[in-house]
């Protein structure tokens, strides 16, 4: 019931923000696979809260454990189960939530779907169930690396109306790691960071753009129809909290050419042709052709702010608002690894339906009727 991502790679999470755990069970991973936990922690590490001034200052630890699925450092085949105990709970923050609405959050949402909510942190509605994306994703890009040398980076492109002048074929994660918002433009790093922290100040909170680049993708990845691979990305991208909206290629930046300018050009290559521009995204007819796969994600602002806001209560009266907490005045910069994640699950399991209808029977020569 929505708590489930893939096909042949299942991915299924669990837990709430201030629960026990939040953890996940991954099913379907191929035996042998080498799993590393310094690599899952990693990306753990660069999610969670606490990191730096930018973020929450909520302080989680948030170490990988590994329940069942791994033998002498590598996949067994069976389901592997990770888990994350959470350990820095202040639900007294939430108190006020309890009855109050916060504008724009999930709350009513909730409220209205079950008629009850959990309203300490948000629940399942936290990004703290991200944990488990994130932990999932480290194994997905593992497999990816490891059978087709694909890269899948993220990075903050823009945050509020401050933007990013930088190639992307020059992006390193070293360049990202630098930054503490996770933007590899210097000089535009310091400038978000400026933007975040004054909106931390009056109590507020500001969006952005994350950019995701798949370097080396397989290729032949997607279904048709409706099944595309950029319908798959999209629905992954727009699961992740506080996201909201998706674009590939040119985007909405493309309706402005005409398709003379647009058509990304064909040359021949080895083992097939290539592109010589990527408009496309590298994705065409909804499949995966060996391009770059070139996309933005945006993030709104976060609802949680210290400002005092007009809502409603349960029973209907109109209250003040002012959220106590540790929240996240951006979100952006700690998306980036769950953006990530998201696109190495759903490639991956791609990738794994794929391998699994190919390599049986030769397909005839085409043959072009008279």
């Amino acid at each position: 019931m929505g708590n489930i991502l893939g096909r042949v790679l299942r991915l299924s999470t669990f837990g709430e923000s201030h629960g026990p755990a939040v953890g996940c069970i991954v099913d379907g991973l191929p035996y042998g696979l080498p799993v590393d936990l310094a690599d899952i922690q990693k990306d753990l590490d660069r999610r969670r809260p606490g990191q730096n001034k930018l973020v929450t200052q909520r302080k989680e630890p948030d170490q990988i454990e590994i329940l069942s699925g791994v033998f002498g450092g590598c996949a067994t085949g069976t389901p592997l189960a990770l888990m994350v105990r959470n350990t820095d709970q202040r639900s007294g923050d939430y108190s006020e939530m309890e009855k109050a609405y916060r504008p724009s959050h999930a709350d009513l949402a909730y409220d209205l779907k079950y008629g009850f909510r959990d309203h300490r942190g948000g629940g399942r509605s936290s990004v703290r169930e991200s944990i488990a994306r994130v932990a999932a994703g480290a194994l997905a890009k593992r497999l990816l690396r490891e059978v087709a040398g694909t890269s899948v980076l993220a990075w903050v492109e823009s945050v509020e109306e401050v933007g990013s002048q930088v190639d992307p074929d020059s992006v390193t994660e070293e360049a990202i790691e630098a930054s503490l918002v996770r933007c590899p433009d210097p000089v535009a790093s310091k400038a978000m960071e400026e933007a975040i922290l004054r909106a931390r100040g009056d109590g507020d909170s500001v969006g952005g753009v994350v950019r995701l680049r798949v370097v080396r993708p397989p290729v032949g990845l997607g279904e048709p129809v409706f099944d595309r691979l950029e319908a798959e990305l999209s629905k992954a991208m727009l699961s992740i909290p506080a996201s909201k909206g998706f674009e590939i290629g040119s985007g909405f930046a493309g309706t402005r050419l005409r398709g003379s300018v647009h058509n990304d050009p064909l040359v021949p290559g080895t083992p097939h042709p290539t592109l010589t521009s990527n408009r496309s995204g590298g994705i065409q007819g909804g499949i995966s052709v060996g391009s770059p796969i070139d996309a933005r994600i945006a993030f709104k602002p976060v609802a949680t702010i210290a400002s005092a806001q007009t809502t409603v209560d349960r029973d209907g009266n109109a209250v003040q608002l002012a959220a106590r907490g540790r929240h996240d005045p951006c979100v952006v910069a700690r998306a980036v690894p769950i953006v990530e994640a998201m696109a190495a699950l759903v490639l991956a399991d791609a990738f794994l339906l794929q391998r699994a209808r190919s390599g049986l029977f030769t397909p005839p020569p085409h043959e072009v009727a008279p």
